[in-house]
């Protein structure tokens, strides 16, 4: 039996189609790396999203396009794909949690850095993360890739700014020193990074380099792809 995959973000409820259109043109590049495989592809926004693709096919793997594994990964995800019909099913861990994700946001960073001819002992590194008021594993995520950041490169400071929990991302961009970075720990470029990020950044007078989100990087189909060929 083919190997088989159904790729889920949350997408954007109030215009859920262009991002249902982004998970799909990722999945298209993840199967590109994955010929045997079928590669689906849906978002939770997307009304019958899920039901749509289990009429396309049974899938053996779910793979989260999330940053984090916390209510969304738990509780809601196995709900809604209970009611599509697709199970039993093994959810794999979510993207944001990955050891291969935490070394792609190095590279991001350390990377850039480079390119601009910045010392990194002099840069400083925010990553802008959502966060939750009622969960800790948003957060849990998001430190983990600041830990696994300052393990392997060496920036004045690396911090988390959050739009959802404290401390906020407003706060943490405040009387940063120039020359730094902030790097959105976010699948796609959809509302909060659109509007949030760059709201509270420009509130904090922050006056660096704000990067794309860490989902949009080249890389992102091929990370997926190992996760999956593992599994």
């Amino acid at each position: 039996m083919q190997n088989s995959a159904l790729i889920v973000a949350h997408g954007q409820p109030s215009d859920p189609a262009p991002a249902e259109q982004d998970i799909a043109d990722l999945g298209a590049r993840i199967g590109a790396f994955l010929p045997d495989w079928h590669i689906g592809t849906a978002t939770l926004a997307t009304q019958d999203g899920l039901k749509n693709a289990r009429q396309h096919y049974e899938y053996k793997y779910v793979f989260p396009f999330f940053m984090a594994d916390g209510w969304f990964i738990r509780s809601l995800l196995p709900k809604r794909l209970s009611e599509a019909g697709i199970e039993p099913v093994n959810i794999l861990a979510p993207f944001g949690l990955l050891s291969r994700t935490q070394s792609l946001a190095t590279s991001i960073a350390t990377e850039f850095t480079a390119k601009r001819g910045w010392s990194e002992s002099d840069t400083s590194l925010i990553l802008a993360a959502h966060g939750s008021g009622r969960s800790p594993y948003p957060a849990n995520s998001a430190n983990a890739t600041a830990a696994a950041i300052t393990s392997a490169a060496n920036f004045a400071s690396v911090s988390v700014g959050f739009i959802e929990e404290t401390p906020m991302l407003e706060e943490a961009a405040r009387d940063i020193a120039h020359p730094s970075l902030c790097l959105p720990l976010f699948v796609a470029r959809w509302g909060h990074v659109i509007s949030d990020i760059p709201a509270a950044l420009t509130k904090a007078g922050f006056t660096g380099q704000l990067l794309d989100p860490i989902g949009l990087h080249p890389k992102v189909p091929e990370i997926i792809a190992a996760a999956l060929s593992e599994a």
